[in-house]
């Protein structure tokens, strides 16, 4: 070839090779919570949800586009009863105390027996990984065939757990990926210290910067993804008044304030984010539980011999009806859910009336004082404070399994016995009714009354004391009449108070715990209590005694249909 024919030649040459593009898919899960099989374990039915529905979208996604990668951002190997069954065997040695079992039992963790199979390549460790203590979760993490990253833990010497990668290299394509893992560093406010001995927690978005700036500096990868297992840190809408502490939610920091990011999949906070753009960051979070699939799609151009990105999008791709379960999975979580199937039931006591959660934040209910009666019994306290974690339990008159009672309290929460005050009782209810707002008209005949920036599950209730919850007046003075032992309740009264271990860490703005003192710690979660509590008492309450309610009449009618599904 002659040199002036050469010349366009390689020109054009270098125009194709600059013209190269490659697409590059991450796909995302979070809060899993040992969601496996596409099953509510709490009312024996069919859900839409669970890894084995989201394999069969992994798998999808894998076949339109390889150069795929996939990552999770924590809170998975607690929660359902697939998990809390094979947990609870791990922590104390044995099976639940009811369970009948003369099969095996399997001896790997089932989310990552499954999460090894799908060929996950990364996971960030969520709160929840920390619940059963060090053993439970170094067991897990060595059964993983991908790495645990996060970036803001680090391992003391002489501590249980191994030292953490704050990032991990993967690629795809031939596209350089650094994925950055971030957890929220609220753990100690709510995990007893012995869960997590060892380890120091960071501020997550100056473990940020320094991650970003080093994986940045030292690997020039093409693509920089923050997996977060944290909130956004505030509330978008406008008008909101909900305004998580930083130090737990910090998405929206990070993404303003560390440089070098092109994306971030977060999970922790049970939402869902499509897709936005902030600070030039796209921000996506899956659904809980396994109900979506995060998918986000990178396009980039070769330049040199580096990969530009000129364009990203995403969507949430959410399980359906229609999705199949894919079958490979089902073998492999088979045995756990045969397992957790046993032990859900197990008959363990006797209700002597039909009871319902349907109106259990309208008024005073059996099943909330079926749980008071458990917490003042192993804590000997005063009070007792609990939310209605699931409104849609329904007991009917007769025998009682585990799956009823485990419905009751979904979280593997540990219960403490406080020192309080009488102040503290009742700045805890004001904090409560929150929930609600206070009554547009003096009538109190029309809503809106519920408090949509409260999650219902941050509705506690007291017991040991009697109060009414006044919705004519306004937010921190709506609590009235409030007695102990049949007198008014003095603040500087000193109280022994039973709350869960993520009150005593001041969770959902229950403050005035935190710095409580802590005289009783259980060793079993709440509803391993409740299911031992009534296993040997064989009978659970019959009526509720009333001890509080909403005022005016008027307001608890207006709130009738307002709650009916919501929250």
């Amino acid at each position: 070839m002659r040199p002036r024919r050469l010349i366009p030649f390689l020109l054009l040459l270098a125009a194709a090779v600059h013209a190269e593009t490659l697409t590059v898919t991450l796909l995302a899960t979070s809060d899993l919570h040992g969601n496996i099989y596409p099953y509510d374990y709490y009312t024996g039915k069919p859900a839409q949800r669970g890894l084995a529905k989201i394999a069969t979208l992994i798998r999808e996604a894998r076949r339109e586009n390889p150069n795929s990668i996939l990552i999770d951002c924590g809170d998975t190997i607690q929660g359902s009863p697939l998990e809390s069954v094979y947990q609870g065997y791990v922590r104390l040695g044995r099976l639940p105390q009811a369970l009948r079992w003369s099969g095996p039992v399997p001896s790997q963790d089932p989310m990552m027996v499954v999460m090894n199979a799908l060929g996950y390549q990364a996971m960030v460790p969520g709160n929840h990984e920390f619940n059963f203590g060090a053993k439970n979760f170094e067991e897990a993490r060595r059964e993983a065939r991908f790495p645990w990253i996060t970036a803001n833990i680090t391992a003391e010497p002489g501590s249980p757990f191994q030292p953490f990668q704050p990032y991990v290299l993967l690629t795809a394509g031939g596209v350089r990926v650094a994925v950055v893992g971030i957890t929220t560093p609220n753990i100690p406010a709510w995990e007893p210290p012995e869960h997590y001995r060892g380890l120091r927690f960071l501020d997550g978005v100056v473990a940020a910067q320094k991650a970003v700036r080093e994986v940045r500096q030292k690997h020039r990868p093409d693509l920089v993804i923050a997996a977060v297992h944290a909130g956004l840190g505030s509330d978008p809408r406008p008008n909101s008044q909900y305004r998580p502490r930083r130090a737990e939610n910090m998405v929206l920091q990070i993404a303003r304030r560390v440089a070098g990011i092109d994306a971030i999949v977060y999970g922790h906070s049970h939402q869902q984010e499509d897709g936005r753009l902030v600070n030039g960051v796209l921000l996506v979070q899956p659904k809980n539980w396994g109900i979506s699939l995060a998918r986000l799609d990178f396009e980039l151009a070769r330049n040199g011999s580096r990969w530009m990105l000129q364009h990203k999008k995403s969507r949430l791709v959410a399980v359906r009806a229609e999705t199949s379960a894919d079958e490979e999975v089902l073998r492999l979580a088979r045995p756990y859910h045969e397992l957790a199937e046993a032990y859900l039931d197990t008959p363990i006591a006797t209700a002597p009336s039909e009871l319902s959660g349907a109106r259990g934040r309208l008024e005073d209910t059996a099943l909330v004082d079926a749980i008071h009666e458990v917490q003042l019994h192993y804590t000997k306290a005063d009070v007792s404070f609990t939310a209605l974690f699931n409104p849609q339990v329904r007991v009917a008159k007769g025998p009682v399994t585990v799956r009823q009672i485990a419905a009751l309290y979904l979280y593997d929460n540990e219960l403490y016995a406080v020192e309080g005050t009488g102040k503290m009782v009742k700045d805890a209810l004001e904090n409560a009714a929150r929930f609600f707002l206070s009554c547009p008209t003096p009538a109190c005949d029309r809503g809106p009354l519920v408090n949509r920036n409260v999650m219902g599950y941050n509705f506690d209730m007291a017991q040991g004391v009697s109060y009414e919850i006044d919705l004519t007046k306004p937010a921190g003075q709506r609590i009235v009449n409030l007695k102990w032992k049949g007198k008014p309740l003095a603040p500087d009264q000193k109280l022994r108070i039973a709350i869960n271990n993520y009150r005593a860490g001041g969770s959902g703005g229950y403050d005035m715990f935190r710095n409580a003192r802590i005289v009783w710690r259980s060793n079993e979660d709440i509803r391993s209590l409740i299911v031992s509590y009534y296993l040997e008492k064989g009978r659970l309450p019959e009526k509720p005694d009333g001890n509080w309610r909403i005022i005016p009449e008027s307001a608890r009618r207006t709130l009738e249909a307002e709650l009916a599904g919501a929250h």
